[in-house]
């Protein structure tokens, strides 16, 4: 009934005078942070591609400029011979990692030596790698600096990246599967999607955590597409970058993949392997994502086994409903049109014909509970059998009866419900009333 469309850039848009914006699914006043954040959109400044006058040639890594070479002509695999020819200036200007031969923030980033990091100041270019053991208590860690093209490596040979072994539903076979705990893919995008959106004007460093069984990388900075199920959908290049120098530089190392598609591979790795899906938590200025290297749910594994065709969305939708995470109304209609859940809002569980699927077809039941009409069968049999039952009685009997998602608020006002139904048709009645009333069958 109504196309909006999209804010102008550097346009805050103002409803009756007050500036909304959403926090998850609550409208709130717009904070003085994201105010100017949006003002900023209109400078159209780029941050990464400012250019340092005190610096030279001579800050940056002979080593890192050598790796980069080798990144940017593996890309360009056609004119190799064209760029060995090249002298260092001019391969940083092809690259888009210098400007006219001047170093540009994002040359000290990539490519500068470790003491050049001083000439960002106040910002910082460090990534820190962590790990901690299963007691949460930190077990070793590593500071990298610049220059980050030859830093990725360093916090990737870090991290623990063992051998999994586990049965593949969807391989129809008893013979486990045996792959590394990581994707090797999706930990170097992850990595370097943290380099490219780290907003460096915020003075904080990107973190690498690494516990037994999961990877958590986190970043300072908004997360510019808004939510993750708008990156899932659409399927495109952001209009706006926070880092534009910095990003097409990394683009054309090949540090991060296509611009916009890069998510929705590590989405796709995970799900080939039927582990749970990249989990993103976005707050105030900072970005964290959640690698997991096991299967957590076999239930969930079997879900992605049976049911190839689901798309990455739903796939994610399914994923927030097996954890027990809240989901929009618009989520939980989209998931109800393809007759993938059932229940009620917050309550939700897995549709009959995929629980059929996988396996779960008890956990269903217990869910969904016995119908009300086989409820009210159940107590009008007992009452024949007792001639009056108590109120604590009637709980006790069809407490089992009731789908398990129910609290116990829920049940008991489900009880009340079905006994002042029976009544007002004249089947039940009760001659004392309280929590201790006595029913008998007319």
């Amino acid at each position: 009934m109504f196309e909006i469309p999209p804010a102008p850039a550097g346009i805050p848009i103002a409803f009756q005078d007050h500036y909304y914006g959403r926090d998850g699914e609550s409208l709130q006043g717009l904070s003085i942070e994201k105010l100017e954040r949006i003002r900023m959109q209109a400078a159209a400044t780029d941050w990464s591609a400012e250019i340092l006058p005190e610096a030279s040639l001579a800050d940056l890594d002979p080593a890192a400029i050598a790796k980069a070479r080798e990144l940017y002509t593996d890309a360009h695999k056609d004119k190799a011979e064209e760029i060995a020819a090249w002298d260092d200036t001019t391969f940083l200007n092809k690259a888009k990692i210098t400007i006219r031969g001047k170093i540009t923030r994002t040359a000290v980033i990539l490519l500068g030596r470790e003491e050049s990091e001083s000439l960002l100041s106040p910002a910082v270019a460090k990534i820190k790698w962590i790990l901690r053991g299963s007691d949460d208590i930190e077990r070793d860690y590593a500071i990298a600096s610049c220059p980050f093209v030859l830093a990725v490596d360093r916090i990737y040979d870090k991290i623990r990246n063992l051998k999994y072994r586990y049965i593949n539903p969807a391989h129809k076979t008893l013979f486990p599967d045996e792959i590394d705990t990581y994707e090797p893919y999706v930990i170097r995008e992850a990595l370097n999607n943290a380099i490219a959106h780290q907003d460096y004007t915020l003075g904080g460093q990107i973190n690498v955590m690494e516990y037994d069984d999961k990877l958590v990388f986190s970043n300072k900075g908004s997360f510019i597409p808004g939510n993750i199920e708008r990156v899932l959908v659409n399927n495109a290049p952001e209009e706006y970058y926070r880092n534009p120098f910095l990003v097409t530089a990394m683009v054309g190392l090949r540090m991060v993949d296509t611009i916009g598609s890069g998510i929705r591979k590590m989405y796709t790795f995970q799900r080939q392997r039927l582990f749970p899906l990249p989990d993103y938590k976005l707050e105030a200025n900072r970005v964290e994502v959640t690698i997991t290297g096991k299967i957590l749910d076999m239930n969930y594994a079997n879900i992605l086994a049976e049911n190839p065709d689901l798309n990455l969305l739903d796939i994610e939708l399914l994923n927030r409903v097996q954890l027990g995470k809240p989901l929009s109304d618009e989520e939980i209609a989209r998931l109800r049109s393809k007759r993938l859940i059932e229940g009620r809002k917050p309550k939700l569980y897995i549709a009959r014909q995929i629980a059929q699927k996988v396996g779960q077809k008890v956990e269903y039941s217990e869910h969904k509970g016995l119908g009300n009409k086989r409820c009210e069968e159940f107590l009008l049999t007992a009452l024949r059998d007792h001639q009056s039952l108590s109120r604590p009685e009637i709980d006790q009997l069809l407490w089992p009866l009731l789908p398990n998602l129910l609290d116990e608020k829920q049940k008991k006002d489900k009880i009340t419900n079905l006994l002042t139904k029976l009544r007002k048709q004249g089947k039940i009645r009760n001659q004392s009333q309280g929590p201790n009333s006595e029913w008998l069958i007319i």
